[in-house]
């Protein structure tokens, strides 16, 4: 009877397996950590993709804040040819692509605008180009992805964040940016900024960004960082600080200028110059780190496993339910595959 704990061991798992240990404690040294040298280099190789988009009004420094942000001419604006200003009669959305290099680093690079967006007498349902533009590239990843024979690397050109530009009126979320971003929460990353915040004091910026973190609330408005999306308690923590600054009061600027003997990007104003990247005049540093220097791969992780997963997901069970569905027959089904 005693020898049958032993024997039914040697017949399941290794007998050096304690069922329920985690780690162990290594004698020796094994070289584990290299392991974040070979993603290093290899990322420095292929580079990566990141494609961002911003959404509001005209006049509220869009193409300015986006130059600011990656320290280069890269905005749609920058790269077109000068001529007269128009509003547009419905929202046309335009992409730019660029590769950025920085200490051997490479990024592929796209920023898609909005024109028109916000700027009509009648804005309803200007949300919709949009959003058929974030699904179209969610459409285009699947149908490369469902490939029998498909490319090594998939080309991605899914929006990983929109930055959302509200107007600093001072007061509340207009009805349009609530519906906005109502909408768009639901498949995409949607960052809230309050644009030309120097045109504010500091207690109505305080205020008015209190508003705003009320009416989203109120809405049920899922912005990111998103709660539901986290597991890890330390991400949480760290989240939590975002979400209470968000959103970031900014200031764009793509000039330099002299300032007690340095070379300082800002704006001037007949007050002085505002320092773009100084915390105290501005929040533009907080929405740079978000976007680039903390969050840049987790926005990306969670375009890719929960906002594309759930557009997946959808797609698949739709062609699923004609595949089955006897009154459609085989001619719907495979025109949803082609689709796909």
């Amino acid at each position: 009877m005693e020898e049958q704990p032993l024997q039914a061991a040697q017949e399941g798992a290794p007998r050096d397996v304690v069922p329920g240990k985690v780690g162990c404690e290594l004698f020796g040294y094994v070289g584990i950590e290299a392991v974040l040298d070979q993603m290093r280099i290899k990322t420095m190789k292929t580079g990566f993709e990141f494609n961002i988009m911003v959404v509001g009004q005209s006049g509220l420094g869009k193409s300015t804040m986006v130059n600011t942000l990656f320290k280069s001419k890269v905005s749609c604006k920058a790269t077109t040819p000068r001529h007269e200003e128009r509003i547009p009669k419905t929202v046309q959305l335009q992409s730019v692509t660029h590769v950025i290099e920085e200490k051997g680093v490479k990024m592929k690079l796209t920023v898609t605008d909005t024109p028109g967006f916000g700027d009509q007498i009648n804005n309803e349902n200007c949300w919709d180009p949009i959003i058929k533009y974030i699904n179209e590239q969610y459409e285009r990843y699947l149908r490369e992805e469902i490939l029998i024979s498909r490319k090594q690397k998939i080309p991605d050109t899914r929006v990983h964040s929109c930055v959302y530009f509200v107007p600093p009126t001072g007061h509340w979320l207009r009805p349009l940016d609530l519906e906005f971003m109502r909408r768009l929460s639901k498949i995409v990353n949607v960052v809230p900024v309050i644009a030309k915040a120097d045109t504010l004091t500091l207690e109505e910026r305080a205020e008015f960004k209190q508003r705003i973190q009320r009416d989203l609330k109120a809405h049920g408005i899922s912005i990111y960082p998103q709660e539901d999306f986290e597991e890890d308690p330390d991400e949480r923590i760290l989240n939590d600080k975002i979400r209470d600054k968000i959103p970031f009061a900014v200031v764009g600027a793509d000039q330099e200028h002299q300032v007690n003997g340095k070379r300082i990007l800002g704006r001037k104003t007949k007050w002085g110059i505002i320092e773009v990247e100084n915390p105290s005049h501005c929040e533009f540093p907080m929405l740079r780190d978000l976007l680039i220097r903390s969050h840049l791969q987790d926005l990306k992780d969670i375009t890719h496993n929960m906002h594309y997963e759930s557009y997946r997901v959808r797609r698949l069970n739709e062609s699923n339910r004609l595949a089955l569905s006897p009154v459609n027959g085989l001619q719907e089904k495979d025109e949803m595959e082609s689709n796909l």
